[in-house]
């Protein structure tokens, strides 16, 4: 292979690692100095550590109770990838916990299911159920809440694979 020809392959593949990871979208909120990096289930364990942190979370709705004052959007927790979708490939979530949104939420808007990214502040843990176990479930005050269309969620995901295999013909 001639300087030439390896130095334009390897321009190729660089444009083209360049040109795959300018795909994936921005993050939606930016952290804060008092943002905390961790999950539901461990504020669940040591909720003064945590108390009035800053945290960006997404996870899957379950359900939304309205209040006269306020409405709770219960959620399981899952990680969220660069751009802070939630990713539900984990095998199983990070713990629930309760986003508390002032005034009236509409439950058609944060439908059972819908995967949602919020920020917003921890305002401490209450008690409560999930089915008929006992569970503590960290609160948290949302600033800014952004539901999920499945389009957003494909965006910049490669549609690309390499795999081995092996062929041949029948004749």
């Amino acid at each position: 292979m001639t300087h030439v020809t390896s130095t334009l392959l390897r321009s190729a593949i660089a444009l083209a690692m360049l040109t795959l990871a300018a795909c994936a979208p921005a993050p939606i909120y930016k952290p804060s100095t008092a943002t905390v990096a961790t999950a539901p289930n461990i504020v669940a364990q040591s909720p003064d550590r945590y108390a009035n942190a800053d945290v960006i979370w997404g996870g899957t709705v379950v359900q939304v109770s309205n209040f006269p004052d306020r409405s709770e959007v219960e959620i399981v927790a899952y990680p969220l990838d660069s751009s802070q979708r939630p990713k539900l490939d984990n095998n199983g979530g990070w713990g629930r916990f309760v986003a508390v949104m002032p005034g009236f939420v509409e439950p058609f808007n944060y439908p059972t299911g819908a995967l949602i990214t919020l920020t917003g502040r921890i305002t401490g843990t209450r008690p409560g159920n999930v089915g008929q176990a006992a569970y503590v479930f960290p609160t948290v005050s949302v600033a800014q809440s952004h539901v999920w269309t499945a389009s957003e969620m494909e965006a910049g995901k490669s549609n690309v694979s390499f795999g081995i295999g092996v062929g041949g013909v029948i004749h």
